[in-house]
């Protein structure tokens, strides 16, 4: 009895040496338990698809890791801008600020406090010096003048320039000079005369202004006259008030003389 039981017991233990001796080799596996030591160091791996690894899930790693590629690697800052704070953005999983200098920026944009903001010299006339206008693209220009022409008007059948249109004209020039723009001077007749003598008379009005314009200080490069007699009437009426109305020379702006 005494030798069945010590030849049941070494079975046992000739069975137990044998499983053990069926290990896989480093790093296959079969499950977690033989992934938990390497050659008597150890190891807490997991078997992942019959091979030892660091991890095969995030609950695998410690607090602070994530489980990247079956390896524990330090947990990412963020993933998205939304993540971080202070101005600061998400690049390379890490809260890092936009900009260091202006070459880390999309174009039309420069770096100013870590930040990416337009190049432009303003935002409102406010941030251009005293005389000067933001434009649409942010650059700082000589403001533009706040001024208009108006039309000047003339007698019955007369060219010559009444102290009213006289008056008018020195307010044109001062805005003329002011705005740099080519003008083109329109002159008008009311209904009655000829045609060919109304074109004749816009013509006369036209120059007068001019003329006086140039005495002025208008560069007279800039100016350039037209004629349309009766054909353009401001007023289609028949009656005195009317023809006052038609009897005009007009003023229409281009842009800057070359």
């Amino acid at each position: 009895m005494k030798t069945a039981r010590l030849f049941t017991l070494a079975s046992v233990l000739f069975a137990a040496l044998a499983l053990s001796g069926c290990k896989p080799p480093w790093p296959k596996c079969e499950n977690d338990d033989q992934c938990k030591e390497r050659d008597g160091q150890e190891m807490n791996y997991v078997c992942v698809n019959g091979t030892c690894k660091e991890c095969g899930q995030d609950g695998d790693c410690q607090e602070g890791f994530v489980c990247r590629d079956n390896a524990c690697v330090p947990k990412p800052e963020c993933y998205t801008n939304a993540d971080c704070t202070g101005g600061l953005v998400c690049r390379n999983e890490k809260c890092v600020p936009e900009c260091t200098a202006s070459s880390d920026c999309a174009e039309g944009m420069k770096c100013e406090g870590n930040r990416c903001v337009p190049d432009v010299d303003c935002t409102s006339d406010a941030d251009c010096a005293e005389g000067e206008e933001c434009t649409p693209d942010g650059r700082c220009v000589a403001a533009t003048p706040d001024c208009t022409v108006e039309t000047v008007y003339f007698d019955f059948d007369s060219s010559d320039l009444t102290p009213e249109a006289r008056s008018i004209l020195q307010s044109n020039a001062e805005c003329l000079n002011a705005l740099g723009q080519n003008v083109v001077l329109e002159g008008h007749c009311d209904e009655r005369g000829t045609e060919e003598y109304n074109l004749q008379l816009g013509e006369r009005r036209a120059n007068a202004v001019k003329k006086y314009l140039v005495s002025l200080g208008v560069d007279p490069s800039r100016i350039k006259t037209v004629s349309y007699g009766e054909e353009r009437p401001a007023d289609p009426g028949h009656d005195e008030a009317a023809w006052a109305r038609n009897r005009r020379v007009e003023f229409v702006l281009s842009g800057p003389g070359t």
